[in-house]
């Protein structure tokens, strides 16, 4: 088995994570996961989304959040961005690392944007050269594209074509998002080759993997294996688009974390010091996540103490 050597983990709990989440977590608390994820050892942490607070409250905070945030070297705080607007406030938060979707279903285009696909990217092409214009570093976002949760299969000639226009556009990232989690390892695989196929040979591939059919990590080490290199996760599993029903939590990072070093595969992350961010989110949230190597290290522990 071929596998890359070394992979970049984007944490995403702090936006696809709390999006879908009824408590709305203050800038306070924010910047206490962030600690905590940065002294675990991950180096890209999403922080929040610059979106309209009234569609997603939970995201009101970010441009406070990244106001406050330390800078620390060797470590990207990014967010997402849906349009002009978005990027307006991400500029003047002087955010240097951008993500921006458009999504390959018409269905969940039209309920997450109120627009088709071809005017989803026809209007994120001059945000895009925006961003890019003012030294940016944007990832193109495809969501949706390894399935839909309205519809069901979606071409992979579209989600190519739109990697292509990206390529085009001059983004330095595409990242193809299971946003429903229908995806399976052979579909990731191919996937991911046929859309290398049609990029810019320095465009950097990334995953964004639900775990909705218990497929989150199997569809990673799909991707490890067509030589994907950067993979989005969450801690505790938590997540899931609000656009989308039945669409459950990211893969949890302390999970792929362990995963990936188990496999010889260098992260820079220590899971167990996710694990324990994992289960103060727990504790916030007042359930039980669904990411399973913290629930492992707490067993283990009690067996310990005991």
């Amino acid at each position: 088995m071929k596998l890359v050597s070394e992979v970049l983990i984007e944490d995403e709990a702090l936006r696809d994570g709390l999006q879908n989440e009824q408590r709305e977590f203050t800038v306070a608390e924010k910047l206490r996961f962030i600690d905590a994820l940065v002294e675990a050892g991950l180096r890209r942490i999403q922080v929040g989304s610059f979106v309209h607070p009234t569609r997603v409250p939970q995201m009101a905070n970010t441009d406070e959040v990244f106001a406050a945030l330390p800078t620390r070297p060797g470590v990207t705080y990014t967010a997402l961005i849906l349009n002009r607007a978005g990027l307006e406030r991400a500029l003047a938060a002087h955010v240097k690392h951008l993500s921006i979707s458009v999504s390959a279903s018409e269905t969940h285009s039209r309920k997450n944007v109120n627009r088709s696909v071809a005017e989803a990217i026809e209007g994120v092409k001059p945000v895009i050269s925006q961003a890019l214009a003012n030294g940016v570093v944007v990832r193109g976002g495809i969501q949706s594209a390894l399935g839909c949760g309205y519809e069901g299969a979606v071409p992979l000639a579209r989600v190519c074509d739109i990697a292509a226009i990206y390529s085009d556009l001059g983004v330095q990232e595409i990242n193809i998002a299971d946003t429903a989690g229908l995806g399976n390892p052979k579909q990731v695989f191919e996937t991911m080759k046929a859309v290398s196929a049609r990029v810019r040979p320095d465009v950097a591939l990334s995953l964004h993997l639900h775990d909705t059919r218990g497929l989150g990590l199997a569809n990673l080490l799909a991707g490890l294996q067509a030589g994907v290199t950067i993979y989005d996760a969450a801690v505790g599993g938590v997540g899931g688009c609000p656009f989308i029903p039945s669409a459950t939590g990211n893969i949890a990072t302390e999970d792929a974390v362990f995963a990936l070093e188990e496999m010889g595969v260098k992260t820079g992350v220590d899971w167990r010091k996710l694990s324990a961010v994992a289960l103060e989110l727990e504790g916030a949230l007042g359930r039980k996540l669904p990411g399973r190597m913290a629930h492992v290290a707490q067993s283990l522990d009690r067996r310990r103490g005991g």
